[in-house]
C-alpha cells in the first residue's frame, strides 16, 4: 500500500513519477501557450481570507446537495474521458466517491460502463457532449436513465482546440501490437503502472462504451472523437430539446458569460457549472474563479452555480463557495490521486481536500460551508471579470 499522501501537489508529484510520460502530459493536457491552464489554478493564490481568532465553532458542517442530491462535503468528481492510468478506471474513482459521499461524474467518453459505475456509486451524474444525431443522443440518455444516474450534464465549453507550445503527447487508437512496440520504452520506465495492467489481467482500455446501446462493439475514443468533431455545434434550441428529453437534475457546464448563463436558465438547467474546460479550451479564457462572482449574482437565485477549474486545495473550494459557488468539481486533482494509488488515491485527494475546508472554516468563524460569503475573503483590484452582456 502506497503511503498517504498530504497535499494534491504530492499526489501529482507522485502521478508523474509512476505514470507512462505521455499518459501524464494526456493527463496535464491544456492548450496553446497554457494562459488559462495557468491562470485557473494562480487566481486562487490573489485572494486572501478575513479570519477570527475567537468564538470560533467547535463543529463545522461541510454538508449540503447538488441538484437534489446530498453530498458530505461541497466537492463533486468532474466527468474526465478514458481514464488509462489505472486497471479500474472510473470504477475505482465512483467507489472513492461513494466512500466519502460525494457525487461521481462519468464522462460519455469513459472507458468504462455506465452500469458499472452506478453500481459502484448509485449518486452518479451522466455528462454528454451534443454529437452523433439526436436518435444515437436520445439512446444515450435512455441507457443512462435505466443505469438509474441522478442527473445529466451537458458540456458545452469545447472547440477542438489542439496544439501546445511544449508538444502534444502521443496517444494511439488502439494498444494493437504496433502501438505496443512503441509504448513500450516509457512503459518499461514506469514498472509499477505496468505492474498494475498485468495483474488486472487486461491492457489499458482506449474504448468509449457508453455512447452506443449497451451490449454494441462500442469504438475507439478516437472513433467517437472524430463523430463528434463533424456534428454541427448545438445551438440553444437544442440545448433546449436535450433538456426536454431529459426529465431529471440537468446540468450546463461550460458557463463563462453572463448572457450565456441567462440562457442556461431560460433553457431549465437546473445547475450550470461555470467552466473553461481545465485550460483546454480557447486560450486566453479568463480563469474561472474570476468568472464566477458576476455570475452567481446575476443567476445564483435562479439557478445551482458549480465551478470548475483550478482546485487543488480545501481553501480553493472554500474561497468558490464565498464567491457564490454551490460547490466545486474536481478533475486533475483526483486523477493524479488514481494514478498514485488507485481508489484509495482518490480517497486522499477527496479527504485532503475534506481538511482543508475543515480548517478554512474554522478559521472564519463559521459553522457550515453554507454560511460563507464574499466578506470572507480579500478580493484585490481589478481580479474579477465580467464578460457576455
Amino acid at each position: 500500500m502506497a503511503a498517504w499522501f498530504e497535499t494534491v501537489a504530492a499526489a501529482q508529484s507522485r502521478a508523474r513519477r509512476r505514470l507512462p510520460r505521455s499518459v501524464y502530459s494526456a493527463l496535464l493536457a491544456g492548450s496553446e501557450k497554457g494562459v488559462t491552464y495557468r491562470d485557473n489554478v494562480g487566481a486562487f493564490a490573489e485572494l486572501g481570507f478575513v479570519p477570527h481568532v475567537a468564538d470560533l465553532p467547535a463543529k463545522r458542517d461541510l454538508s449540503t446537495t447538488v441538484m437534489g442530491q446530498p453530498v458530505s462535503l461541497p466537492v463533486l468528481i468532474s466527468p474526465t474521458g478514458v481514464q488509462a492510468v489505472h486497471p479500474d478506471a472510473e470504477v475505482a474513482v465512483a467507489r472513492a466517491a461513494a466512500a466519502r459521499g460525494t457525487i461521481m461524474g462519468l464522462s460519455n467518453f469513459a472507458s468504462k460502463p455506465v452500469e458499472e459505475v452506478v453500481t459502484a456509486n448509485p449518486q452518479t451524474f451522466f455528462q454528454m457532449y451534443w454529437m452523433g444525431t439526436k436518435e444515437s443522443m436520445t439512446a444515450e440518455m435512455e441507457r443512462a436513465r435505466a443505469a438509474g444516474v441522478k442527473g445529466l450534464i451537458v458540456t458545452l465549453d469545447w472547440t477542438f482546440s489542439h496544439g501546445r507550445d511544449w508538444g502534444s503527447p502521443w496517444i494511439p487508437d488502439r494498444l494493437d501490437l504496433k502501438a505496443m512496440v512503441k509504448l513500450a520504452p516509457q512503459a518499461l520506465a514506469r514498472p509499477g503502472w505496468l505492474l498494475d495492467f498485468v495483474r488486472s489481467g487486461r491492457l489499458p482500455d482506449l474504448a468509449v462504451p457508453n455512447v452506443v446501446p449497451a451490449g454494441q462493439t462500442p469504438p475507439t475514443f478516437f472513433g467517437a472523437y472524430g463523430t463528434w468533431m463533424q456534428t454541427p455545434p448545438p445551438t440553444w434550441e437544442d440545448v433546449e430539446w436535450m433538456r426536454e428529453r431529459w426529465d431529471g437534475p440537468f446540468m450546463i457546464k461550460g458557463i463563462g458569460r453572463l448572457d450565456d448563463a441567462r440562457r442556461a436558465v431560460d433553457a431549465g438547467a437546473t445547475a450550470i457549472s461555470v467552466s473553461n474546460h481545465g485550460g483546454n479550451n480557447l486560450d486566453g479564457i479568463p480563469a474561472s474563479i474570476r468568472l464566477l462572482p458576476a455570475i452567481a449574482e446575476a443567476v445564483g437565485s435562479q439557478v445551482e452555480v458549480l465551478l470548475d477549474g483550478g482546485v487543488r486545495r480545501g481553501s480553493d473550494v472554500v474561497k468558490a463557495l464565498a464567491l457564490g459557488a454551490r460547490a466545486v468539481m474536481i478533475g486533475r486533482a483526483y486523477l493524479w490521486g488514481l494514478a498514485a494509488n488507485g481508489q484509495a488515491g482518490v480517497e486522499n485527494v477527496l479527504d485532503v481536500l475534506r481538511n482543508g475546508i475543515d480548517s478554512a472554516l474554522l478559521g472564519l468563524g463559521h459553522a457550515s460551508v453554507r454560511d460563507l460569503r464574499p466578506s470572507d475573503v480579500v478580493i484585490p483590484p481589478g481580479f474579477t471579470r465580467e464578460i457576455g452582456s
